[in-house]
């Protein structure tokens, strides 16, 4: 038994394949289920006890190195193929340049937010997207019988009526006031959810900016310099904007924010409908409740706090006529933006 060993150990190391396929093919036949390996163990079952020791050794030294030599031929046989590889084709041909990405309109015109609130003192806070009543609703001054509340609105996880996905950014701004003492001066960029039907005009999920300036003396006069500041910075600076009131629960006075339609210069067209303005975002002073449910005095403390849709802004910046854009990764779509990089 140590002849056959030892001859097909010689076999093994004089194996010189010219393929893969070949080096395949000698694998299975030396150490396949079926192969000269597997008999020479069969075999081993009936020799002496005496015997069995040395054989023993010399048939693992045998599996040992026909294993390494194998895996040598295979990696000499793939460096090879690289090589060739590498040294094949024209050397003289010009090289293809890499096309370069650009960034999403969403990031564009979010960055663009933040700077320019960044220029005002805020600094970006952030927060879960899959967040509880608490923070999304009760803390923000949200009634129980809010319609907010109704699945047709929000996502809810596992049927839990206590956890959710977020409707808003506002939660942030709750998560802020827990372990923020006044001042506080944050700008919070984030994804929200909302359980409605998808058109050119909605979507299930959306991207929002949400603002929250709390200090002592803080009014909505200063909250109408920053508002306007902000608009001027991003339509340009003859943009003017209007407030008219409306009703949030965890704002009071609440008030939507209209900018002058940069198109017609507030003339009129088809894009503002003919009255001249744009609205953008909604924004007030933070209701009394609000700051009393989260452990800041409304004696001495007062804020306000605004936010606003990125998909609107970029769609009034960049000309966009249909949400469904943004998700669909066309990239014919994201090349218009390539400049704006």
């Amino acid at each position: 038994m140590t002849d056959k060993i030892n001859e097909l150990l010689r076999r093994v190391e004089e194996f010189k394949p010219k393929a893969a396929a070949e080096i395949e093919e000698f694998r299975i036949r030396i150490l396949g289920k079926k192969g000269e390996l597997t008999a020479l163990m069969e075999e081993f079952k009936t020799v002496a006890p005496e015997l069995k020791r040395e054989l023993g050794q010399q048939l693992n030294r045998l599996k040992n190195e026909a294993t390494s030599r194998i895996n040598a031929l295979r990696e000499e046989l793939q460096n090879a193929a690289s090589d060739a590889s590498a040294t094949s084709g024209d050397l003289t041909r010009p090289g293809t340049a890499e096309e370069l990405g650009s960034r999403h309109p969403i990031s564009l015109v979010k960055n663009r937010i933040v700077e320019v609130f960044e220029r005002l003192g805020y600094t970006v806070a952030d927060g879960p997207e899959i967040e509880d009543d608490w923070h999304v609703f009760s803390a923000l001054n949200f009634p129980p019988e809010h319609p907010a509340r109704d699945m047709q609105d929000t996502f809810f996880v596992e049927k839990d009526p206590d956890i959710l996905l977020r409707t808003h950014t506002s939660s942030i701004q709750v998560r802020t006031m827990e372990r923020q003492k006044p001042p506080i001066r944050v700008i919070c960029p984030g994804r929200v959810f909302r359980n409605e039907a998808i058109s050119y005009r909605a979507h299930c999920i959306f991207h929002q900016i949400e603002g929250l300036y709390i200090d002592e003396g803080v009014s909505f006069a200063d909250m109408k310099q920053s508002l306007l500041y902000f608009a001027k910075e991003i339509f340009g600076e003859q943009t003017a904007i209007r407030m008219r009131p409306s009703y949030f629960p965890f704002t009071e006075p609440s008030a939507e924010v209209d900018v002058s339609c940069n198109l017609c210069g507030g003339k009129g067209c088809a894009v503002c409908k003919g009255t001249g303005w744009l609205e953008i975002m909604g924004c007030g002073m933070v209701d009394p409740n609000v700051l009393k449910a989260n452990n800041i005095d409304p004696e001495k403390y007062s804020g306000f706090a605004f936010g606003m849709g990125i998909e609107r802004i970029a769609m009034l910046l960049y000309g966009v006529k249909d949400l469904r854009l943004y998700f669909e990764n066309d990239v014919r779509f994201l090349h218009q933006f390539d400049k704006a990089l």
